[in-house]
């Protein structure tokens, strides 16, 4: 099947889109928690992960208890301050992320990448079921080093796992935190605001 407006394989530099100007910013406060959706974040961490649409992944998050924040927006690309029309298009090389922000008292990063991994099939490469594009991919982008070895040994393990039930090799990209550009409002908690 085509997909005319979508490209499914990586984005180059020099095919992006040129970045645009206007920052998109969230609501100031989380509908779900009632906490900051920008700040510092002080004591607390942060991861993103890309699992295909992001309006279903970021309700994952809410779930565990931790979990104090989580916004929805763009990494990965190369378009600065890409739209969702940009993205959806194929042609800044963003993928749909959620960054989740949580309390390591409480929820390990260990945790939340068992979620990631649990809740989605990584093997797809630029996809995620029915949602075809490189905006869909497996992504983990990292804030540390102890993140990043973490989600390093964490596919290791969970790939040996699938390929020992006859599943494919893991495709999803890891690597240190590029900029995370905020989605509009209206993508922010999608789900508790549309919950049907």
């Amino acid at each position: 099947m085509m997909h005319p407006f979508k490209t499914i394989r990586p984005m180059t530099a020099n095919e992006a889109l040129p970045d645009r100007s206007a920052v998109i910013r969230p609501q100031d406060k989380h509908l779900v928690f009632g906490t900051p959706m920008e700040g510092t974040f002080e004591g607390l961490e942060t991861a993103v992960v890309g699992m295909g649409c992001f309006w279903g992944a970021e309700r994952l998050f809410w779930r565990l208890d931790g979990v104090l924040s989580t916004a929805v927006g763009y990494a990965g690309g190369f378009t600065a301050n890409p739209t969702y029309e940009d993205v959806c298009s194929g042609q800044t090389g963003h993928a749909e992320v959620v960054r989740v922000v949580f309390d390591p008292a409480k929820l390990s990063y260990d945790a939340v990448l068992k979620r990631f991994w649990e809740e989605h099939d990584p093997t797809q490469g630029l996809r995620q079921g029915n949602d075809v594009g490189s905006q869909y991919r497996s992504v983990i982008y990292t804030s540390t080093e102890a993140q990043l070895t973490a989600a390093r040994t964490s596919k290791t393990l969970f790939e040996k796992a699938l390929m020992s039930l006859g599943q494919g090799a893991i495709t999803t990209e890891i690597e240190a935190a590029p900029t995370f550009y905020f989605a509009e409002p209206y993508h922010q908690q999608y789900l508790a605001r549309n919950p049907n």
